[in-house]
């Protein structure tokens, strides 16, 4: 089996590749299991802190180069689509976002439909897909409404992958991702960045800053539910999936202010005190832009599931970064 996981630097695609060199083998549902035995690392950046594993090959260029993505999609089994510009870059950069959001998915998808192979492929969307007046409750069938470029290029995507699904060019499905947190690493340029680093960076003893009022909502998961997502989006067969191959994640509803309790709650109020609030109201549009509170019946029937709350979400960063407290 050979697989391609592009954005492979990121922190997803690298923490799905170790979940994968661990198994060793990959069950499709309906298939006997098959040994993985080549995994394609490519991104636009070499990143560092890869898996060393023979079975890893990493890939550096541009996703929407056709002379590149045709030298790494030959004769791929599996296909994760993560390359991407994150949320407020894309907004800064309309051009850098088009280049890699859209003409880049469409340049792997189109690569793919030449090569005839037909692989699965599963691409990462977002709920940034929705904005403006929603209601109060978001479920499978709200129309999406993008109110930034991010959320534009990503719900064009989803369209682009379910109808290249529906012509058999690729066997896709659309992972339809709740914010991250907590991301290990460095603060990026997404908006929901500091999500994250309210957290990581305290933890770590390092000050961090919240650009949002303590009562902003938000609709999270952990990396832990991702990868598992990733994992169980990859391996339903067509048959149980039927037509429909947009799956918005299961999460949890939380504030900003009930995150900053549950760090507490773990890690006691000195890590805590860490936090600065310096509203910045960019950052608050953003967000309050995007779905707090999401009814996911679809994707808990077909086996997805959430974090128990984000307290677990805090315990789990901390035993995954192997933190003493």
């Amino acid at each position: 089996m050979r697989i391609l996981i592009t954005g492979g630097t990121g922190f997803i695609g690298q923490q799905l590749a170790r979940r994968l060199l661990d198994l060793h083998s990959l069950a499709l549902e309906g298939q006997a299991p098959q040994a993985i035995e080549r995994i394609v690392l490519f991104d636009a950046f070499a990143g560092d802190e890869l898996p060393d594993d023979a079975r890893i090959e990493r890939v550096t260029g541009d996703i929407a180069d056709p002379r590149v993505v045709a030298s790494i999609v030959d004769g791929v089994d599996l296909v994760w689509h993560l390359a991407a510009v994150v949320s407020s870059a894309a907004e800064a950069d309309f051009d850098l976002g088009m280049q890699v959001n859209l003409h880049g998915l469409l340049n792997l998808l189109e690569t793919l439909r030449k090569q005839g192979s037909r692989p699965r492929f599963v691409y990462a969307s977002g709920f940034a897909v929705f904005g403006g007046t929603l209601p109060e409750v978001v479920n499978d069938d709200t129309a999406l409404t993008p109110q930034s470029s991010y959320g534009m290029q990503k719900a064009v995507g989803e369209l682009l992958v379910a109808d290249y699904a529906r012509k058999g060019f690729i066997d896709g499905r659309v992972l339809r991702l709740p914010t991250v947190a907590v991301r290990p690493g460095k603060p990026n340029k997404a908006a929901s960045t500091f999500f994250s680093s309210i957290i990581r960076e305290p933890l770590n003893g390092e000050p961090a800053v919240c650009p949002v009022r303590p009562d902003t909502q938000v609709y999270l998961t952990s990396p832990r539910r991702i990868v598992e997502a990733m994992l169980r989006g990859m391996t339903l067969s067509p048959e149980t999936l039927g037509n429909q191959r947009i799956i918005p994640l299961p999460g949890i509803s939380t504030t900003v202010a009930d995150m900053v309790a549950a760090l507490q709650r773990v890690a006691g109020p000195d890590v805590t005190r860490l936090i600065r609030w310096e509203p910045d109201a960019t950052i608050q549009r953003i967000v309050e832009s995007w779905p707090s509170r999401v009814e996911a019946r679809r994707a808990s029937a077909l086996g997805f599931t959430a974090d128990a709350d984000f307290d677990a979400i805090v315990r789990a960063h901390i035993e995954d970064t192997r933190l003493t407290l």
